[in-house]
């Protein structure tokens, strides 16, 4: 594929693909614990990733440092942040509130990428970014009075949502120099290494083998794990963390669309202007 194509595609693929995670874990959580999931999921990823960089004979890291840098972006990007996200919708925490959580990792991100990474934040960008803040906390209004909001798991999701934010920000300042596939295999090593003891000390490493849980860990591990975590990767090299953040803004409006042609969820009014102005904010973010 033409690189410049592909850079133009990347955007919108990513936010499709990023989006399936939220239908995966509702298909898979009548039969599973989420942290055994996830913990299956990060092995199957290495594997897979690991027989690529095989084939391709693409050069494992020489210094522990490129080792330790990737392993720590893998506990902050999956291991830290998608415990968190499962574990808090599994203790009760509804979905609509863990999507507007979620949301504010663009906010926490244009906050953190000056100081940390020397990234200004211009004006327009921060207009956007308050746009699509304001579409996607719309996207999940209608949600907000489904049930309780239990302290602690609410707490454990922002958390998680600190996690990937400081995971973005580690992994441009660090993973800029390593082959994406080495990185992602090295991510997924330190995602597994995290997971396995909060696995052993939390759950009982209950699976039910049927076909909406093998279908779903098949697409967690190929479409997520390595489709969407690849662009995602791409995208951070080859941009602004700020503006990569608030791509995340489209998934909730993409999420409550498969959600509705898959479970027949409806879309009120409300939902679907949150949806229009998530999009307004990500072009106004995305635009130099």
């Amino acid at each position: 594929m033409n690189p410049s194509l592909f850079a133009r595609l990347a955007p919108p693929l990513f936010v499709l693909i990023w989006a399936t995670g939220f239908i995966v874990a509702r298909l898979v959580a009548p039969h599973t614990e989420p942290l055994t999931f996830l913990f299956v999921r990060y092995v199957l990823a290495t594997l897979v990733l690991a027989v690529i960089v095989t084939i391709a004979r693409v050069s494992w890291p020489r210094r522990w440092s490129d080792w330790r840098n990737s392993m720590i972006a893998g506990v902050l990007l999956h291991g830290f942040y998608l415990g968190a996200v499962f574990w808090s919708v599994k203790h009760g925490l509804p979905a609509g509130i863990s999507a507007l959580v979620a949301g504010l990792q663009p906010l926490a991100t244009g906050l953190l990428a000056g100081p940390l990474l020397g990234e200004r934040v211009s004006p327009r960008r921060w207009t956007g970014i308050g746009i699509g803040f304001l579409g996607a906390a719309l996207v999940v209004a209608p949600k907000l009075g489904e049930g309780g909001v239990p302290p602690l798991a609410l707490g454990i999701c922002v958390l998680g949502m600190l996690s990937i934010t400081f995971g973005t920000i580690w992994q441009k300042r660090t993973g800029s120099t390593l082959d994406m596939r080495v990185n992602a295999t090295i991510q997924y090593i330190g995602a597994a290494i995290v997971t396995l003891p909060l696995m052993l000390l939390l759950e009982e490493g209950h699976m039910d083998l049927t076909l909406p849980l093998l279908g779903g860990l098949a697409w967690a591990v190929f479409g997520l794990s390595i489709g969407a975590i690849g662009l995602l990767l791409f995208l951070i090299r080859q941009g602004a963390v700020v503006g990569v953040a608030a791509l995340l803004y489209l998934v909730p409006p993409v999420a409550a669309l498969m959600a509705f042609a898959f479970f027949g969820e409806t879309l009120s009014l409300i939902q679907l202007a949150g949806m229009a102005l998530a999009a307004l904010g990500v072009a106004v973010a995305s635009r130099n």
